[in-house]
């Protein structure tokens, strides 16, 4: 995630880190130097009577922006959805601990079930970004708990298991009343209703065939256009070309970015801040005397 200070209009103008520029510019340069191409070749062009004209483009620009429009939501419903489950697993963290440490004050193993609540979320994080996980997680978990679920199919789910069996032993003592257990479980259903969705969201792209055909379209259109543009602009089609290809083409790409909300571009979640915010918080609540640097954005203003 990009987080920058307010900023001047003009400024703003000129941003690089950030946009989709620098995933683009080699696309832009293209349609750049295929439009000086047209240029040079407008005589041998016009006489062979064919004559593109404005009129079909500007149809189908509107088309294709209105569908750009509907992917582009799309897409962003999943992003904000799944922000939506990131924050929805830090209230649950912040509430299931605090529901631990009143109803088992004295209690020597909260210590141990903090770390199997960090390794909650650095679990999810990591499968969600397609990363090993076993020399994370050996910080939070003992030896037999980290070979227990790296070899589960859901390691993230294994940990709810291992929190929830924790909290069935104190059950067991007759420390925690069932009363009080199936109040706190209650947190386990929640931080289980997170990592559903966000598996959701995860293993369920947007389908395939409807991406591709406004790909299609826009390269198309894009490639088409200098011929359109030529007859009447002649000079000035590379920029006016160049223009209309970028917000088209920006626009697609963005889309591309925004669809997985969970990868490590520029535009997708700060999964690493989460996941550290949560460990602070977890760990303050419990009085610890170290605790994590916090993270803020780099040299690029990009959050991870």
């Amino acid at each position: 995630m990009i987080v920058r200070p307010e900023q001047h209009w003009l400024t703003r103008l000129f941003v690089w880190h950030g946009s989709v520029l620098p995933k683009i510019t080699s696309r832009l340069v293209m349609n750049c130097l295929l439009s000086i191409a047209v240029i040079w070749m407008l005589p041998w062009y016009t006489s062979l009577g064919i004559k593109l004209t404005v009129a079909p483009f500007s149809i189908l620009g509107v088309a294709i922006a209105i569908f750009l429009g509907f992917r582009n939501n799309a897409c962003f419903a999943r992003y904000s959805e799944a922000r939506l489950l990131w924050g929805q697993l830090m209230i649950a963290s912040r509430s299931l601990l605090r529901e631990v440490k009143t109803t088992l004050p004295d209690d020597d193993g909260v210590a141990h079930f903090i770390r199997l609540q960090i390794a909650f979320a650095h679990c999810l994080r990591m499968t969600l970004r397609r990363k090993p996980q076993g020399e994370v997680l050996a910080n939070y978990l003992s030896g037999q708990e980290l070979r227990t679920v790296l070899n589960a199919h859901s390691p993230a789910n294994r940990i709810l298991l291992l929190m929830a069996e924790w909290l069935g032993e104190r059950r067991a003592k007759g420390t925690l009343s069932d009363i009080l257990f199936h109040s706190i479980t209650q947190r386990l259903h929640d931080m289980s209703a997170v990592l559903s969705g966000c598996e959701r969201i995860f293993t369920t792209p947007l389908p395939f065939a409807y991406s591709l055909i406004l790909h299609r379209t826009v390269y198309l259109f894009c490639i088409m256009l200098p011929f359109a543009l030529v007859v009447d602009l002649h000079f000035m089609t590379p920029f006016v070309s160049v223009l209309i290809s970028y917000t088209f083409i920006s626009l697609d790409t963005l889309a591309e970015e925004l669809e997985d909300p969970f990868g490590e571009e520029d535009n997708d979640l700060p999964l690493d801040a989460i996941c550290n915010a949560i460990e602070i918080d977890l760990l303050q609540m419990n009085d610890a005397d170290v605790l994590p640097h916090k993270m803020t954005p780099g040299k690029n203003y990009q959050l991870t």
